[in-house]
């Protein structure tokens, strides 16, 4: 029986959405400004040259950015030999819970609740209420900030006062950052799932635990990382998968996006490099007529946010070099899907993702263009590769 493997290479997006505009996101496009960048020798550190990554340009992946974007990607011009083509997002979001719930079939039906730019970022009420929690007389931060410079500027304060650091971005998010000893890692992690259901109920997508350890002058933020999302508003893939008997499996932070919804089994680790042994493993272990649904979240979170251009340019020539060894693993009937949920050009202004299309590339049916399609198209493609029926408004392009 035919298996299936949806693999989100977060933030990896391809420009070209229409509406980016609307979000102060005209021009992103995080695949052909990194590529451009390595071959103008921009991304030289721990690389060197144009962007290489043979095996997801053999697939489609420099096409793709070309039907997306229009734009020639240097490097990546390979004739496809798998599936390829683009998606477009619908949901009113450049986050991830809308990328990955659209691409499992479910839309976002509401706006989502942000935070303001200008001033204290919280109400008094919220703000009291995490303080009730965490059982002190204050929080640090109250902003929109980006992880690394608000630890730096508040670690002291922290260490001295014992207040949680708060804060925000762009994204539906509020974000607490805690010393994993001098605060207590269970501690910060109860008093996140404490406070989700507030914020759920404000549509904010998610509470995130962001502990870290170490010196002021030395931090580091740690793997212990956990997102408390708002759960998908109706079935997804994966419970329909799941609904059919199936085994369904869960790689990196997917069982936070969906709540654990649909998911018989978690496979987590501290790294991409990791993830990637636990997607190699599946490959060879995984159940007929199995779905395995896996994020790989460095892209965007070490690399992205911190516009690391010649880093995000590693990374994904790292996760190409290592594909072989995953589409090794394959029988005869599976599918291999790698995709994005939104974009975080490193070469654009800010520290946020940025509103783009996303590539979609396959393995395991040969050369098949699919055009320009919606993100819940995945989710309904994979569900009919299944022989799953599907619960969405998508139509499969297989």
């Amino acid at each position: 029986m035919a298996r299936a493997f949806l693999v989100v290479l977060d933030s990896v997006g391809c420009g070209g959405a229409p509406d980016a505009a609307e979000f102060g996101d005209a021009g992103a496009n995080t695949l052909a400004h990194i590529a451009q960048a390595c071959a103008d020798g921009r991304a030289e550190t721990g690389r060197s040259g144009v962007l290489r990554m043979p095996n997801l340009d053999g697939l489609g992946l420099g096409a793709a950015i070309r039907l997306a974007s229009g734009m020639e990607a240097p490097g990546l011009g390979a004739a496809p030999t798998g599936l390829w083509g683009a998606a477009t997002e619908v949901s009113r979001g450049k986050d991830t819970p809308s990328g990955h719930w659209e691409l499992a079939g479910v839309p976002v039906p509401w706006d989502w609740t942000y935070f303001p730019t200008e001033g204290p970022a919280f109400a008094p009420d919220l703000v009291a209420e995490v303080c009730r929690l965490a059982g002190t007389d204050g929080i640090l931060g109250n902003c929109h900030a980006s992880g690394v410079p608000i630890i730096a500027a508040q670690c002291e304060a922290h260490l001295r006062t014992g207040w949680p650091i708060c804060y925000t971005s762009a994204d539906s998010v509020f974000q607490i950052a805690a010393h994993e000893e001098a605060f207590g890692l269970d501690r910060l992690l109860k008093l996140c799932a404490e406070l989700a259901p507030t914020l759920h109920a404000m549509r904010v997508g998610r509470v995130i635990a962001r502990p870290f350890t170490g010196g002021c002058g030395d931090f580091t933020r740690t793997a212990n990382r956990r997102d408390y999302a708002i759960a998908p508003p109706a079935p997804t893939l994966l419970d329909w998968v799941a609904g059919q008997g199936r085994m369904t499996h869960a790689v990196g932070k997917i069982g936070d996006i969906f709540s654990m919804r649909g998911i018989q089994a978690l496979h987590k680790g501290k790294s991409d490099a990791d993830l990637f042994e636990h997607l190699v493993r599946l490959g060879a272990e995984a159940e007929p007529g199995s779905l395995t649904f896996a994020n790989f979240v460095e892209f965007d979170s070490l690399y992205g946010h911190p516009r690391d251009v010649a880093g995000y340019a590693r990374a994904l020539e790292w996760f190409d070099a290592n594909l072989p060894r995953f589409l090794a693993t394959l029988g005869p009937g599976d599918l291999a899907i790698f995709t994005a949920d939104h974009g975080n050009d490193p070469t654009f202004p800010g520290t946020e993702h940025t509103r783009e299309r996303v590539p979609v590339t396959g393995y395991g049916l040969g050369v098949r263009p699919i055009g320009l399609r919606a993100f819940a198209d995945v989710g309904a493609s994979v569900a009919h590769h299944l022989g799953v029926p599907p619960h969405n408004p998508g139509v499969s392009f297989l």
